[in-house]
């Protein structure tokens, strides 16, 4: 009996999937328990439809991505620190952070980026100019231009 699995079922498959089982097997556990829906035209057409769905939303998601992306290649975010906040030598006594640098994107050209998706190794320490990475959706990459100057 080919049926549609509503939840995971250990050694059977996925939610959504659609498994052939027995016909014991799918009227005495798998329906009475409501891990599955017999494969009919209706539920057939459900999950397609759920499909399909999915895969909109995901494109308009990575189309978003790659707008931002596009828009963040000529950008150059400007933090300045305030005097006393560096030592002789040019590094700084605190740090900037990834926060920081999306405060300072939305602040200066209105680009709002979670500060999650800005890939900094480290904070930086010191004056001076970077390039640093925005991990937008799993294939879509930003770069933006930091640059660290005295207040």
């Amino acid at each position: 009996m080919k049926v549609v699995l509503l939840k995971d079922v250990k050694g059977q498959g996925k939610k959504d999937q659609i498994v052939n089982v027995s016909d014991g097997y799918a009227r005495n556990f798998l329906l009475p328990k409501g891990l599955a829906a017999e494969a009919t035209g209706s539920v057939l057409n459900d999950i397609k439809n759920k499909e399909a769905a999915r895969s909109h939303k995901i494109e308009v998601e990575r189309a978003a991505a790659r707008e931002i992306a596009a828009k963040l290649e000529n950008v150059s975010v400007k933090i300045a620190v305030k005097n006393g906040g560096a030592s002789g030598g040019g590094k700084l006594y605190g740090s900037v952070t990834a926060k920081d640098i999306g405060e300072a994107l939305a602040k200066q050209h209105g680009i709002d980026v979670d500060r999650r998706k800005i890939a900094l190794s480290d904070p930086i320490r010191q004056y001076g100019s970077y390039t640093v990475e925005v991990k937008l959706y799993n294939d879509v990459v930003g770069k933006i231009n930091v640059v660290i100057c005295e207040a």
